[in-house]
């Protein structure tokens, strides 16, 4: 497994390579291991492009920084690495939503988070069934602007050397 604070940094460094790319992200833990840093977008691309743009982050992460993040899944190949799952922005895969539990031990709950509260944070399942209730009160306030943050890819992807793909049909 990644140390805790290896997880909080990683998410910072995406943060930070987001924001270069001119690209705002949202945070939230994952209600198990680790953390989702979301991007908004507005609805041009396909499937295919958001995953491609999306390896392409951690492509670029994961050859800048190889000692942090790992470019292919899998044990074997992210010992003592972060695996940026680009996968889940493939068309049919699935990720845990906004205050679900996950079905796994403990009943973790994925919260959404400020950026300024991050470090803060022990760990992806922080927040559980039994005390869920105690951040209630910050509610969605972490996301507020989340819809009126969408961008396109289109320039970003050029930063990237990608071409945009095929809008959406």
């Amino acid at each position: 497994g990644v140390e805790w604070r290896a997880m909080q940094e990683a998410a910072q460094l995406v943060h930070a390579f987001l924001n270069e790319l001119g690209l705002p992200s949202f945070l939230k833990t994952s209600g198990g291991k680790g953390l989702h840093v979301v991007v908004p977008l507005k609805p041009a691309l396909d499937w295919d492009a958001v995953k491609d743009f999306s390896q392409a982050i951690v492509r670029h992460l994961s050859s800048t920084l190889p000692e942090r993040f790992a470019f292919k899944s899998g044990p074997r190949n992210r010992v003592g690495k972060i695996f940026i799952d680009y996968l889940r922005n493939g068309q049919g895969a699935t990720t845990v939503s906004a205050w679900s539990a996950r079905a796994r031990p403990g009943l973790g709950i994925s919260v959404p988070l400020d950026w300024d509260e991050l470090m803060s944070v022990k760990s992806g399942d922080q927040w559980h069934v039994r005390n869920a209730h105690t951040r209630l009160d910050r509610g969605n306030a972490p996301w507020d602007g989340y819809a009126r943050s969408a961008r396109g890819l289109a320039a970003a992807m050029k930063q990237l050397g990608l071409k945009p793909g095929a809008p959406d049909r």
